[in-house]
Order: structure tokens, then sequence, then C-alpha cells
């Protein structure tokens, strides 16, 4: 039996205009984790829950390609986000609810119930709601885009507070964007 390649991760501690993020990539230049700094315990306990002890985080440099992306978006054009490759563990309907997140554009809001119909699990707005909480890498696998069915903000695992500043941020740049 062959054992599991560990993963090699960098955590890289960065500066953004909202506040301290960090940053966590592989040897590939692939996003693997990001979160709030006042979060970093919550950070930790995904990369144990996704890798299990399969991996190693060292502090490092976040590759270029990131940083410019996440740079733009900082600077109003959150639509640079995109090009941002992301990977993480998580259990097939975890993933599928995630990159159905990456799908909300910029500046728009949906519920934890229009999420699940648009995966095509209507009616499972509660397991929907448990994969969005449970997304390792916020901002960019943009969890901050839904909302409760009444449009009020709810439920963001790194803070409702730094979800406001992301919706009202992308609604300045976004001409598809409500406000709150």
């Amino acid at each position: 039996m062959s054992k599991a390649k560990t993963l090699h991760l960098l955590l890289e501690r960065w500066n953004a205009p909202i506040c301290p993020l960090l940053i966590v990539t592989d040897d590939e230049c692939v996003l693997r984790a990001l979160e709030f700094a006042d979060h970093e315990s919550r950070l930790h306990r995904l990369l144990r829950r996704y890798y299990g002890g399969a991996y190693t985080l060292t502090e490092g440099n976040t590759p270029a390609l990131v940083k410019c992306a996440l740079l733009s978006y900082f600077d109003g054009n959150p639509d640079a986000l995109t090009k941002i490759r992301t990977a993480t563990g998580g259990t097939p309907f975890q993933r599928q609810v995630w990159n159905a997140l990456r799908e909300i554009p910029t500046g728009a809001t949906i519920s934890y119930s229009q999420l699940a119909t648009k995966i095509g699990r209507a009616g499972s707005s509660r397991a929907v709601g448990a994969a969005n909480g449970a997304n390792p890498i916020a901002l960019v696998v943009p969890c901050h885009r839904v909302i409760g069915a009444d449009g009020s903000l709810t439920g963001y695992a790194s803070g409702l507070p730094h979800k406001k500043w992301l919706l009202d941020h992308e609604a300045c740049f976004s001409p598809r964007a409500r406000p709150l």
C-alpha cells in the first residue's frame, strides 16, 4: 500500500484593505484556503478537516497571479477573482455548492433556497447553508453573496461585518448590485 502524498501548502499573512487575510496556496499556485486573520482558528480547522494529516503548512509568498487578482478586486475590479484557480477537499455535494457560488455574478445576491434550486436540490437549503459555511476559500468562492430569503444578512462563518463590507464593496463597482 502506498503512502498518501503530502500536500505542501504556503501561508501568507497579507494586509488587505478590509483587514489582514490568510492566503494558502499549493505548489501549483492554486488557492487552497483564504480566511480573515481574525478567524485563523477556523482556517486551521478546515485545513485539518479537508486534508487530515496529509499536508504541511509553512510561511511563504502568495503567487503573483493570486495576489494581482486580489489587488485588482480591492481596486474596483471584483470580476478579477474569477481568474484565480481554486481547489479544496470536501464532499462532492460541498464542491457542487462551492462551484455554484463562483457562478453568482459580482454584485448579485442569492438566497440559500435559490442556490439549492440552482444546483438541482430544491428543498435542501439547510444542507446548502451548511456547505456554504464550510467553504474554506472566503471571498474568492463568494459565499458572502448568499443571503436570507427575506434579503437579510445571515450566516457568514467569517463574521457578518466582513460579509457586509464585501457586499458594499462590490456594490460600488457593479451595476448588478442591490443596496442592502
